[in-house]
C-alpha cells in the first residue's frame, strides 16, 4: 500500500524507517546493468523500461537479487518509463499508464515473494540476522526529461530555452500522479540535472491529488555543482523547502565526488542524505557507452561508505554499473 500521510507524518516517515533499519538503510544498485547481464538488449529509447513489456519476469528477478543482497529500498523499473515514450512505441495512453503501474506492481510482488520465501525458509537465513523481518520500501523511480530524450542530456541538464518550468511540469504531471497512486511507498526523483527540473518536481508535489513522500537525488560531474552547472546547495535548498521531500542526495556520480557533495548538502538541509553513486565510469550519450575514468578506477567504492556515513549520509546504494555484489558489500559494511 502507498502512504497517504499528513505533513508531520511525511517528515517523520523516513526517520522512522531508518530507525527500524538500525539508523542506516541500503538502496539497491544498477538495474539496467543487471538486466543486460541476464541477456536484455536495452539499446532503446525506453532503456530499462523496455523490459516492463518485453521481460517482466527479469525485472522481478533483478528486484529479488537486490533484496537477497541486503537492499532495504528497491527502485522500480520506471526511470525511463514515460507516457510519451511508450506512445512513441505505439502503445495507447491507457496502455502506457498501465505499464507505469506495472512497474510498481512487479516491485511489490518481488517484495512479497521475498518475504514469503524468507519466512518459509527461515532456517536458511538465520545467519543473516533475521532477514525475514528486514523492512523494505518500494520507491517509484522518475527520471528526468533528459532521460526521456535518450540523448545523454540528463548528464548535461541543458534542454534549450524552449523547455521551461511549465513545460517540465506538464511533461511529468500525469506520470507523477499515476505513480503516486500506484501503491509505491515513495517516489524517487533521480539523476536531477538542474534546478529548474527540481523546482518543477517540488511544485508538482504540492499540487492537489499528489500525496506521497519523495526524495530528490541530483547528479554531478565535478563534485561542486550539478551537471548543468547549477549549485548543489541551491538545488538541495529547493528540495529542503518542499515538505513532501523526505531525503536529499546524489546518484549516478563518481564515488570520488560524493564526500564533498554530502558536506555541501548538509549545509542547507537537516533531512536524511542518500548517496548511490555509479561505478566511477563516465557515460557517453552519443556512443551509448560507459568509459573508464581517466582519474583512476573507482569501481570498488564500498571502502568509501564509512567516510560517507561519518559525513552525515544515512542511505547508501549504487547506480549504473554496480551490482548485487556491490550492495552486499555496502550492507556488510553498515553492519560493522
Amino acid at each position: 500500500m502507498g502512504l497517504g500521510l499528513g505533513g508531520a507524518e511525511k517528515m517523520s516517515f523516513l526517520s522512522d524507517f531508518l530507525g527500524k533499519c538500525g539508523g542506516y538503510a541500503v538502496i539497491d544498485g544498477g538495474f539496467a546493468t543487471e538486466l543486460e547481464r541476464h541477456g536484455q538488449d536495452l539499446n532503446d529509447p525506453l532503456w530499462s523500461a523496455k523490459s516492463l513489456f518485453s521481460s517482466p519476469h527479469l525485472v522481478r528477478r533483478v528486484h529479488l537479487d537486490y533484496l537477497d543482497a541486503g537492499a532495504n529500498i528497491i527502485l522500480t523499473a520506471s526511470y525511463q518509463a514515460t507516457i510519451q515514450g511508450f506512445e512513441a512505441k505505439g502503445f495507447s495512453t491507457e496502455e502506457a499508464e498501465a505499464l507505469l503501474r506495472k512497474s510498481v506492481e512487479i516491485a511489490c510482488e518481488a517484495r512479497e515473494i521475498y518475504r514469503d520465501r524468507c519466512s518459509k525458509d527461515s532456517w536458511d537465513y538465520m545467519e543473516n540476522e533475521n532477514i525475514a523481518s528486514r523492512p523494505v520500501l518500494v520507491a517509484a523511480s522518475v527520471g528526468s526529461y533528459g532521460a526521456y530524450l535518450a540523448d545523454g542530456s540528463e548528464y548535461s541538464g541543458r534542454y534549450g530555452d524552449s523547455v521551461s518550468l511549465e513545460v517540465l511540469k506538464d511533461f511529468h504531471r500525469r506520470r507523477v500522479q499515476i505513480l503516486a497512486e500506484s501503491g509505491a511507498d515513495l517516489i524517487a526523483f533521480e539523476t536531477i540535472p538542474n534546478k529548474v527540473e527540481a523546482q518543477a518536481y517540488a511544485e508538482l508535489l504540492d499540487e492537489e491529488g499528489i500525496d506521497i513522500p519523495a526524495w530528490f537525488s541530483f547528479t554531478s560531474k565535478d563534485g561542486v555543482n550539478v551537471v548543468s552547472g547549477d549549485s548543489i546547495e541551491e538545488c538541495a535548498s529547493i528540495a529542503d523547502s518542499c515538505d513532501k521531500v523526505v531525503a536529499v542526495g546524489i546518484n549516478c556520480t563518481p564515488p570520488r565526488f560524493i564526500l564533498g557533495l554530502i558536506q555541501s548538502i548538509r549545509k542547507v538541509t537537516s533531512k536524511p542524505i542518500l548517496v548511490y553513486p555509479n561505478s566511477g565510469e563516465t557515460y557517453d550519450g552519443q556512443t551509448k557507452q560507459w568509459l573508464k575514468s581517466e582519474e583512476g578506477a573507482d569501481e570498488d567504492f564500498v571502502s568509501y561508505v564509512d567516510k560517507w556515513r561519518d559525513a552525515g549520509a544515512s542511505l547508501f546504494g549504487g547506480c549504473c554499473r554496480t551490482t548485487p555484489n556491490t550492495i552486499k558489500g555496502i550492507s556488510k559494511t553498515l553492519k560493522t
